[in-house]
């Protein structure tokens, strides 16, 4: 169903929810057509990963992923710049289990929602065995998946598993075809060719393209619209990529993405927004090693997250840095004209019927990596 997320936000718009604990929802973004916004989001820092392959720092300081206090200040800001959820890496381990909790209870908090993108390459690009992958959905669904804060497609939570062009078609059946009709999985796949050769064992794509300049790069934009086409000729998932730049120098990379102030993810944004996508995926939160974040740092300030509401049409708030704990101190982002008594944007989970459906609420909510490496962190002593 090509229109399945705009569905479900429409009828979001006509159905009372139960009211959850914490601050109240953050109003929707200011272009009601506008696509939900998905960060994508890494949470393998230690104090030891700021001194390995970086040119950059945030504004808050070499972090660690298992500070509370740092993940509840990023929700915030994410939320004041319009951004509407992350994409967070994961595969199963100790430390990735526990810091992945940690955000699924804040983003609970905070009404912010969560996908899951699997990282199924190791540090050395190899694809890791597919019963461990099979095994690492099971537990996510097992153990993450019933969480209010997960985003939901008809009801299951949306996932996305990095590296499919590395496995076969029959391996990819065998890690979806145990947990496809409690999650959505998409691909990975970085071509229309991809896309259809494993679209009958998945729910759609989702390309993670950092590496490509729009300024430099031939039929950039033709190549998402074409992806887009595909995908939804299927009644599919569509999640298209942009970021704000990308310099992989430090660990590989050869050719940088000059950011050009912000005109490079305005760009890629709006190249974005013409494949007519379910969603957009932000490359990146914070991947400080690829340089494709848009989370405030030294270098350059809050001007990205300043880029971004401009291009959601969202008021700037502020964000407290005294007090980033939750206690009602850091504003919700703020919808130019919105009403703050509608529902929350997305994706409620209920099954709407058809017929509950305006076409007016569905004109409405159509407009409008680097597909290669996993993130650099995740390629390390991370999952």
């Amino acid at each position: 169903m090509r229109l399945f997320w705009a569905l479900l936000a429409a009828l979001a718009l006509c159905l009372p929810g139960a009211a959850a604990p914490g601050p109240p929802p953050p109003t929707p973004t200011g272009d009601p057509s506008a696509p939900p916004l998905l960060a994508y989001y890494y949470q393998w820092f230690s104090a030891g990963s700021w001194q390995r392959a970086k040119t950059d720092l945030p504004l808050a300081g070499p972090y660690s992923s298992d500070d509370t206090q740092v993940i509840d200040r990023q929700i915030a800001e994410a939320q004041s710049a319009g951004i509407d959820g992350f994409v967070v890496g994961w595969k199963q381990g100790t430390v990735n289990d526990r810091r992945l909790r940690k955000l699924v209870d804040a983003a609970e908090a905070r009404h912010f929602k969560l996908a899951m993108i699997y990282q199924s390459l190791d540090f050395y690009r190899r694809p890791l065995p597919v019963a461990q992958v099979a095994a690492d959905f099971r537990y996510f669904r097992d153990h993450f998946a019933d969480s209010p804060a997960m985003l939901r497609v008809g009801g299951r939570p949306l996932t996305v598993w990095s590296g499919t062009w590395q496995y076969s078609h029959d391996d990819v059946a065998r890690v979806t075809s145990a947990v496809r009709g409690d999650l959505r999985v998409l691909a990975s796949e970085k071509s229309v060719d991809g896309y259809r050769r494993i679209a009958d064992v998945t729910d759609g794509d989702a390309y993670y393209w950092s590496s490509a300049d729009p300024e430099a790069t031939p039929g950039y934009a033709a190549k998402l619209a074409d992806m887009g086409r595909a995908v939804h000729a299927d009644h599919k998932i569509w999640l298209a990529p942009c970021a704000p730049g990308f310099d992989a120098r430090l660990v590989g990379g050869t050719k940088p993405v000059p950011r050009r102030d912000g005109a490079t993810l305005t760009a890629e944004y709006d190249a974005a927004l013409r494949s007519a996508p379910d969603a957009i995926g932000l490359i990146s939160w914070n991947e400080f090693s690829e340089n494709t974040y848009v989370e405030p740092s030294r270098a350059y300030g809050d001007r990205y997250l300043q880029v971004l509401r401009d291009l959601r049409g969202v008021r700037a708030t502020a964000v407290s840095r005294t007090d980033p704990s939750g206690s009602g101190d850091v504003p919700h982002r703020s919808a130019a004209g919105a009403d703050p008594s509608r529902a929350y944007w997305a994706f409620a989970g209920l099954a709407a019927p058809m017929l509950l459906i305006t076409p007016l609420a569905v004109r409405r909510l159509r407009a409008a990596r680097r597909s290669g490496p996993a993130p650099a962190e995740g390629r390390g002593t991370g999952p």
